[in-house]
């Protein structure tokens, strides 16, 4: 299984990327798909993430509004787009699946934990300037 991110770059503050994420040696399309970020010192966090059918969608509130996540299953590719983007977001990002799936409890969607995700990418770099 490969995990091929791309798109990352340098960006003005309240630009715009969008960041790709090829899948291939995977079975099936049956994977929930996360991105996640971490720069030099901090953990790594979630940033969102989609589920199989795209039924379910998770933000991290410090993005809320500003990133949207997708996927295409026919071309076996997730998508980050991220606009406005602020210093803060300056970081190394990854993708990367996993076969649980997001459950609904409390009225909520709970999508997997980080150490749930099986397979990474290699992560692309994006920085505002």
């Amino acid at each position: 299984v490969q995990l091929v991110e791309s798109g990352g770059g340098t960006v003005q503050a309240g630009g715009s990327v969008r960041l790709s994420c090829g899948v291939s040696g995977y079975s099936s399309q049956d994977y929930c798909i996360g991105w996640f970020r971490q720069t030099p010192g901090r953990e790594r966090e979630a940033v969102a993430a989609i589920d199989t059918d795209d039924r379910a969608t998770y933000y991290a509130d410090s993005v809320k509004g500003r990133f949207t996540i997708s996927r295409d299953n026919a071309k076996n590719t997730a998508y980050l787009q991220m606009d406005s983007l602020q210093p803060e977001d300056t970081a190394m990002y990854y993708c990367a699946i996993t076969r649980s799936a997001p459950a609904v409890y409390g009225g909520s969607w709970h999508f997997p934990e980080q150490r749930e995700y099986n397979y990474w990418g290699q992560g692309t770099q994006v920085t505002l300037s």
